[in-house]
């Protein structure tokens, strides 16, 4: 097959910042590749019109065309009739798109199109208890209705998605996947540090990060040789419009436990792993996800976790065998769970191992590439 992905982003030095979504496709256009099948990038919202190719992949570059109150509908037209163009070469057999701003809303493809829920922008904005931008909700909503298949990460988005929206669909779960082999424990020096605590991700209001520093606080009053590593990007407050959420965690810490706090800021995807491979645990105390690549990569690494107990969490920890749920707010809770972990190796050891195996069965590039073909398949025939 020839499978192609609209996305707005992907992790390439050519094509920008990329979060969640670009990464979800690019580990499941690797497992495609290893089956055989073709696939090619097609990325909006860039500096340049551009193609290229790289590790099997091919890109198709679209710089969004500019003109006040048209600008979204010559994009869309723009992105038509390239991804038209290369179905009627025979280069493209299906097209899956991500639900975020109905980005297809407007679009009609001369192959299927198949919208894989990532988070739209009123499902993160329910989850936030925020009001959602009218155009924005119905432009998600069209782009669903257009669609000939739906996907989603997880049930829990599935579940929330077709009520936000009134949706009579049914949606397939097929959820992210992992390349095992870039997190391979066995090719990484033991290098461990003792009672330190990685969070990584961006630093944003969603993900509980007005919240980690009140649990930090918690754990160090137990354990004064606690460290907490912190890495991603920082963003901007919605709430409050503050430019930085570091910049409001770091009152929020206890003025001994914030000597023992490190911001890092963003770095090179592919020297994640050995940041997550140097921590004692992981912390994920996020209040909205639909599917959250980086616990899956903690998990890959053997890492205990201690992660949010709400929602699509359940997909994919199980509580007390391969990682800890906790509610981000229960801050006593969190920090007791946290400490059970930094001081007992064979517990760490314990969930961590489960962890791995949790993922190797349900998470792998090989299981969730398989899923994902068959499902295009059929909706090919």
């Amino acid at each position: 097959m020839k499978i192609a992905f609209l996305t707005p982003e992907y992790p390439h030095a050519k094509t920008g910042f990329s979060a969640g979504i670009g990464t979800s496709i690019l580990n499941l256009s690797k497992g495609l590749l290893q089956l055989g099948h073709q696939v090619t990038i097609v990325i909006y919202g860039q500096d340049q019109d551009e193609t290229f190719t790289d590790a099997g992949l091919t890109f198709y570059k679209i710089k969004n065309r500019k003109l006040k109150g048209f600008s979204r509908i010559l994009t869309q037209k723009k992105i038509q009739k390239q991804i038209n163009d290369l179905v009627d070469k025979g280069e493209i057999d299906i097209v899956e798109a991500a639900d975020w701003t109905g980005i297809t809303s407007n679009i009609n493809l001369k192959c299927p199109l198949v919208i894989k829920l990532h988070g739209s922008d009123t499902y993160f904005c329910h989850l936030d208890q925020r009001p959602v931008k009218f155009l924005n909700k119905f432009r998600e909503k069209k782009a669903l209705q257009k669609a000939d298949a739906w996907l989603s990460v997880s049930q829990y988005t599935a579940t929330v998605t077709k009520e936000l929206f009134a949706l009579p669909n049914d949606f397939t779960v097929i959820p992210n996947g992992i390349d095992l082999t870039d997190f391979s424990v066995a090719e990484m020096k033991n290098t461990t540090a003792e009672n330190t605590i990685l969070y990584f991700g961006t630093l944003i209001r969603k993900k509980g990060l007005l919240e980690l520093p009140l649990i930090f606080n918690e754990v160090y009053k137990q354990n004064k040789q606690a460290k907490l590593v912190l890495i991603g990007r920082d963003a901007a407050d919605i709430t409050t419009g503050n430019s930085s959420i570091w910049a409001m965690m770091q009152p929020l810490f206890d003025t001994a436990a914030f000597q023992n706090v490190t911001y890092l800021g963003s770095v090179p995807y592919d020297q994640m792993k050995m940041h997550i491979n140097a921590s004692t645990v992981c912390v994920f105390p996020t209040f909205a996800e639909a599917l959250p690549v980086s616990w899956i990569e903690a998990m890959a690494v053997q890492k205990a976790i201690v992660a949010s107990d709400i929602g699509w969490a359940k997909e994919v920890i199980d509580d007390d065998v391969n990682g800890f749920l906790v509610n981000p707010k229960d801050h006593q809770t969190y920090a007791k769970k946290i400490n059970a972990l930094l001081e007992n190796a064979s517990l760490r050891s314990q969930i961590g191992s489960a962890a791995q195996e949790k993922v190797r069965q349900k998470f792998s590039i090989e299981v969730v590439a398989r899923q994902s073909a068959a499902f295009y398949q059929k909706l090919i025939k």
